[in-house]
């Protein structure tokens, strides 16, 4: 009976790919670029863009340079867009594939997405279950308030010390993703996976990547809004009251973090 259940399941032999999930308001600007980027990237076959409630054509843009277009009739946030946007990766999967690899990545990009092909190679070659990209240079690494406190959540729940804790830009493996879903609500979604993919046994590394924002320069076109203190604190105090915490013995020490290096959590009888 068990080989003929084996027979029954399709073999995966097909190539490792990867959908990039693009969640988009009102970014006719830059999302063609965005998107044109994304296509060069080794490995993707898939790219979703999740238009917010737009009240541009964010949408047609972004289908004419090649993306699978979702769209909001409403505007639900960038968690809802993200979920939406897994989702539909989810139902493009292959049975005899693997399951892709899903890259998340902000729409005001540009021709600098391109440079989120270092988080894909990272995860695709097993470094890390998932890859967050974070700024190249020191200058660029500078904290403000909401970043310190998310570090520092983080880092007292995880052992973890990012440089980077708010950032959007990541890829992670379907198995890892299914585990954190659904994600917590505004930016307070990008801290509560860390701490989640962490507490559970998986590996988070921080990776550079050289991305160059297009920000807006009129009002009828806007990104969505910035970090929401009270978001990314809400994420951290549910987390605590969930009791998603890493013991003492299980974390790796700070002198053996830093960028590049993955981190997770130690199990017993492992060596850091």
């Amino acid at each position: 009976m068990e080989d003929e259940d084996l027979a029954s399941k399709p073999q995966i032999v097909g190539p490792q790919r990867v959908a990039v999930i693009i969640p988009a308001y009102n970014s006719r600007r830059t999302i063609g670029s965005t998107v044109r980027a994304c296509r060069a990237i080794p490995s993707v076959d898939l790219i979703v863009v999740v238009d917010d409630g737009s009240t541009d054509d964010t949408g047609n843009l972004a289908r004419a340079a090649g993306a699978a277009v979702v769209r909001h009739s409403v505007a639900r946030g960038r968690a809802s867009a993200l979920e939406t946007g897994v989702k539909v990766a989810a139902m493009r999967d292959r049975a005899d594939w693997p399951d892709r690899l899903l890259l998340f990545l902000e729409a005001d990009l540009g021709d600098s997405a391109i440079e989120s092909a270092a988080l894909v190679d990272a995860v695709a070659s097993g470094v890390a279950d998932c890859a967050i990209g974070i700024p190249p240079s020191e200058d660029g690494r500078r904290m403000d308030r909401i970043s310190r406190a998310a570090a520092k959540g983080i880092q007292r729940t995880t052992g973890w010390a990012p440089l980077w804790p708010l950032s959007t830009e990541r890829c992670v493996t379907r198995e890892a993703l299914n585990e954190v879903m659904p994600f917590a609500a505004g930016w307070g979604a990008d801290v509560a996976m860390t701490i989640d993919l962490i507490t559970l046994g998986f590996s988070v590394v921080e990776v550079p990547c050289a991305f160059h924002r297009v920000y807006p320069q009129d009002h009828g076109h806007e990104v969505y809004r910035p970090p929401q203190q009270w978001e990314v604190w809400l994420a951290l105090l549910l987390r605590r009251l969930m009791t998603h915490r890493v013991p003492s013995a299980d974390r790796m020490p700070l002198s053996e973090q830093g960028i590049g290096i993955p981190y997770k959590r130690l199990m017993p009888g492992s060596e850091s």
